[in-house]
């Protein structure tokens, strides 16, 4: 995502807990800082995109964190998938500096963000967002902004709820085929491109087929996603049991040593379930 954007010709500085990490971007170009803080100091615009909240709260307050440096008029931008709740305190502390700050997780995964094509769900203020909009268009294809702080989040959790159901209906479609001894790609060339079509389906269920449980996102991240929408969710007094019964399946992987595949694992764990019934 960062290269997308000094393709298109923009200065950046970039910051990495491990700075290996960025020895690419770091090799194409970008400038290498020390901290959060000087990472974001004198940028119009400043990403962020880690793995849990904790890890947004470590990035952006203390005296190493964005907040501390971010200009006037400038806007951060957190892309995590994080805490409705924390976006919002995040936008606060930004307008108390005179500045702002957007809410703006991602869907497509690691195809998206190669093919800058990613789904951008925004949350914040409307010239905030009007200002970065042509940052967005760089990285994805499908922009909007949903509301005020906290809504971009908020829509995140709106749509791993979704890939939740979508996901136990993927694998279990495939391993119903494999047991029934059905070739998994000519399978998904004709369920894939009917009503049953997904992206589960059309992309992490061609890397099931190849028996490829590498990561384009990471089991340990996804229960951390689904922790945060059960937790929105109690907030909101609603049940969701399908995704308290998915959550369940991916409580298995991790118990099984998975949490670092990829979410396609889960046909694993549901042909090792069904491997002990028989």
């Amino acid at each position: 995502m960062c290269a997308h954007l000094m393709d298109a010709g923009h200065d950046v500085t970039v910051y990495n807990r491990t700075k290996e990490k960025a020895s690419a971007l770091l090799q194409k170009g970008a400038q290498w800082a020390a901290s959060p803080a000087l990472a974001a100091e004198g940028a119009d615009a400043v990403f962020s995109i880690v793995g849990y909240p904790s890890d947004v709260e470590s990035v952006y307050f203390g005296e190493d964190g964005i907040l501390s440096r971010l200009s006037p008029g400038s806007v951060a931008i957190d892309m995590t998938t994080s805490s409705p709740e924390l976006a919002k305190q995040i936008a606060e502390a930004a307008q108390a500096r005179g500045a702002w700050a957007l809410d703006a997780p991602v869907s497509g995964g690691d195809v998206g963000a190669q093919e800058a094509r990613l789904a951008i769900m925004v949350g914040g203020d409307t010239n905030a967002y009007s200002a970065v909009i042509p940052l967005f268009e760089i990285m994805g294809k499908t922009i909007s902004l949903m509301g005020p702080a906290g809504s971009g989040q908020h829509t995140k959790m709106a749509n791993q709820i979704a890939i939740a159901g979508t996901m136990i209906g993927t694998v279990e479609s495939l391993l119903y085929g494999r047991r029934a001894g059905l070739e998994l790609d000519a399978l998904i060339d004709v369920i894939g491109s009917g009503a049953a079509g997904s992206w589960s389906l059309n992309n992490l269920g061609r890397r099931i087929a190849k028996n490829d449980m590498e990561p384009g996102f990471m089991i340990m991240h996804y229960m951390k996603d689904m922790g945060i929408a059960l937790e929105e969710s109690r907030k909101m007094g609603i049940s969701l049991p399908g995704l308290s019964l998915v959550e369940s399946f991916y409580r298995a992987a991790v118990g099984r040593g998975m949490e670092r595949n990829g979410t396609q694992a889960l046909f694993q764990v549901l042909d090792e379930l069904n491997a002990q019934r028989t």
